[in-house]
């Protein structure tokens, strides 16, 4: 798999810098964990999964769940699960008689609902098992601990790689009084298992659940008060560097234009930038024909996802795909910071100008930024100078 595979060997050339680079299951931890990108939740009953994935219907999917979670009833399970030991084994059909190729095969986790579940399905899967990357645990908490053990021994007796995703989002986490020890309790456990650890997912949905909230199109995430404070405290124990953890971001429920209230949260000028560079095609109209079809409160939410550090997203419609990682992308200017800080020998060279000598690089500091950037680069790319995140939009846009 690699991300933007659908482009044209013209476009991967006029858009990356460098381009992104292909990655699997296997590929070291500490690369895969950048490398998710929006991750696209299927109901575990959907009959067409296989068939979707084998026709490559969604544009730009690396990473996708299949959930035996919320997203079906409770009188559904059994057959959900036997849905997805067949649409695994038709997977497998279609890599075996080149239906299917390995570089268009996304990473696929379960999303389960207990333990007991995610040990009988890899037992249903047996030698299918190999087409998964690992499964995900919904409301993880402190008490969780048999969700991993069981993950161990799985890796342990099998020669294949299986991850675990656990899913933030217990009452205990969100209310003030109990959320500190608790953080402090999930870490200590997943310390333990951290090897197996992929990423560390937050589920605002249900945090939101709890005080009877819902965001609108309009804001973000991290406009509501109470999930923005508990985000922070999650990011503070998970998101340190020194801590080994990728925190990816909570889902974006909306998929459908609808009438606006507020100002577009979209700024004018990469659009327009963009409108000055490429002769015949109109920034601006291109902004507009997104604000209705991606929701640009999505695209902000993301922006202020990496600013907080966080790097991957809950994906639950497929239009989210392209635009979620077309802004994961790095800028040419912050790849060669990073480049020009990681070349510095640390601790032995101060405070330097920047290659666009429009600020100022530090290399302990920023250190640790940069490794991440190169992180996002190996996965994603880097834009050319002139380049930015509209030149993706407009392959998915007609202007």
């Amino acid at each position: 798999m690699r991300h933007f595979n659908y482009l044209a060997r013209e476009s991967l050339e006029m858009t990356f810098f460098k381009a992104p680079e292909p990655f699997d299951k296997y590929t070291p931890r500490s690369a895969l964990a950048f490398a998710l990108g929006g991750t696209l939740y299927m109901p575990g009953i959907r009959e067409t999964i296989a068939h979707d994935i084998i026709m490559q219907k969604y544009l730009g999917l690396a990473s996708t769940v299949f959930c035996l979670e919320d997203s079906i009833g409770d009188a559904e399970v059994p057959l959900a699960e036997e849905n997805l030991t067949a649409q695994v084994q038709r997977l497998a059909l279609a890599l075996e008689e080149g239906e299917l190729s390995n570089e268009d095969l996304p990473l696929i986790f379960i999303r389960v609902r207990d333990p007991n579940q995610m040990l009988r399905l890899f037992n249903r899967l047996e030698g299918f098992s190999k087409l998964i990357t690992g499964f995900v645990f919904p409301k993880f908490s402190s008490d969780s601990f048999r969700y991993l053990e069981i993950l161990r021994d799985l890796n342990y007796q099998s020669s294949d790689r299986f991850y675990g995703m656990p899913i933030i989002e217990s009452p205990q986490v969100m209310y003030r009084e109990t959320r500190n020890q608790e953080l402090a309790e999930i870490k200590r456990l997943l310390d333990l298992y951290q090897d197996y650890i992929l990423n560390v997912r937050i589920g605002a949905t249900d945090f939101s659940g709890l005080f009877g909230i819902r965001r609108g199109p309009d804001v973000t995430i991290y406009d509501i008060a109470v999930i923005r404070d508990c985000i922070a405290d999650i990011l503070n124990i998970f998101g340190r560097g020194e801590s080994g953890y990728v925190v990816s971001g909570p889902v974006w429920e909306y998929f459908a234009g609808e009438g606006r209230v507020l100002k577009p949260l979209l700024r004018k000028s990469p659009f327009e930038e963009f409108q000055k560079t490429h002769q015949g095609i109109h920034g601006t109209k291109v902004r507009g024909q997104l604000l209705n079809k991606y929701v640009d409160g999505l695209m902000r939410e993301v922006i202020l996802d990496k600013e907080n550090g966080i790097i991957g997203k809950t994906i639950i419609h497929p239009s989210h795909l392209i635009p979620v990682q077309a802004l994961y992308v790095v800028g040419h200017e912050e790849y060669l910071d990073a480049m020009a800080i990681l070349e510095r020998t640390y601790g032995q060279q101060g405070v330097i100008s920047s290659p666009y000598t429009n600020k100022m690089n530090e290399p302990k500091p920023h250190y640790q930024w940069a490794q991440k950037i190169l992180l996002r680069a190996k996965n994603y790319g880097v834009f050319h100078e002139q380049q930015n995140f509209v030149g993706l939009l407009t392959q998915d846009v007609s202007v």
